[in-house]
Order: structure tokens, then sequence, then C-alpha cells
């Protein structure tokens, strides 16, 4: 075969075909290893900051979302509740100024929060972990005559205000936690950034 029998244009097309094959097939296989570098969905719920709306709640309701492996709590509260919160005496509760509490700066008070009407706290007891109830009623049979409205764990019996104080006298040491947010308006707050940031 001499060198004029060579057809050069299919030669070309047949490089050409061959190389756009080796490059997709390169592409294909450098898509999971880049992939590999982005964190899992596990790995951004673990750290990353979570938005929850407030626009729909109601006086009194309590919305809950998950952040770093936790429940959060944001609670609105009616402006009885704030009155409660100013009703509670210093001997009623273990840390009334929030002294020994885990909580940002910029939530200090009695209602430990950067807007009286709304709470936002780590939904975990600090006795022992459990999980509090929500008891928004004002003196059940239960919890008795003096009970306010609060968060009260069942596996130990302690009970916070509606500010997540700890009352005096309960296996609880501590206050409940507030984890740093911040507001993003008037209907959204993010959970796990501080507005000091903002």
């Amino acid at each position: 075969m001499s060198s004029s029998d060579v057809n050069t244009g299919r030669r070309r097309f047949l490089t050409g075909a061959v190389v756009a094959m080796g490059g997709i097939g390169s592409a294909f296989a450098a898509v999971p290893f880049v992939a590999s570098w982005m964190p899992s969905e596990r790995a951004k719920a673990i750290g990353a900051p979570v938005e929850v709306d407030i626009g729909k709640l109601e006086p009194g309701q309590m919305t809950r979302v998950k952040w770093q492996g936790k429940p959060v709590w944001v609670v609105r509260r009616s402006d009885a509740a704030l009155e409660s919160i100013k009703k509670l005496g210093d001997e009623t509760l273990r840390d009334p100024d929030s002294s020994q509490a885990e909580q940002p700066d910029y939530v200090s008070g009695e209602f430990r929060s950067i807007k009286p009407e709304y709470l936002v706290l780590v939904g975990i007891c600090t006795h022992l972990g459990c999980a509090p109830t929500y008891r928004p009623e004002i003196a059940p049979s239960d919890l008795g005559p003096e009970w306010e409205g609060g968060f009260f764990c069942p596996c130990h019996g302690s009970k916070f205000d509606l500010a997540g104080r700890v009352y005096a006298g309960v296996p609880a040491p501590t206050n409940l936690v507030v984890p740093p947010h911040k507001y993003l308006s008037e209907t959204r707050i993010l959970v796990g950034e501080d507005s000091e940031k903002a």
C-alpha cells in the first residue's frame, strides 16, 4: 500500500473520535474523585447553621429543628408568658441571672433572648441529657399551683421556666443552653451563627 492510498481525512476523524472518547471517559472518572472532596450531607448537618422560619409561629407555639445533631427549640412567647418570667423570684430559680449558663453574651437578662418574644434553646436537659417537654399551661395538676409554664424533664423531674432557667432543688445543675443564633429577617432565624458577626 502506497502513501497515496491513505485516507488522511478518515485518519483525522478516527484520531479525533478516540481523543473525544478518552476525554469523556476521563471526565466520568474525575467526577466521583472531585465529588469526594466535598463534605457529605451528614458532615454539613453536623456543624452547618440551620435556618428556622418563625413567620407562622403563633404566641405559645414551639417549633423544633436539628442543629449539630441536637434538637433546637424556638418558642414564641406570649405577653402572659413574658410576665410569668418576671414573676419568678430569685429563691425559685437556681441561676436567675444565668451567670453559670452556657449562652452567648447577647442574650443576657431574664428573657435570655435577642427579642423577648422569641426563645431559642437546645432541647437537652443539663442533668443527664434527656429531652424535656414543653409545658406552657399554668398550674397543671401534675406540676403544682406555682407552675407558670416552662419545660419539664420527665426523666428525673427537672423544671425550667419559659426562659430555660432551672428551678432550685431539682437535679439539673444549670439553665438550658442557648445556642448562637441571629435574625436574618423578621421571620427567619439562623441557628449556629452569632449575631455579633452580622
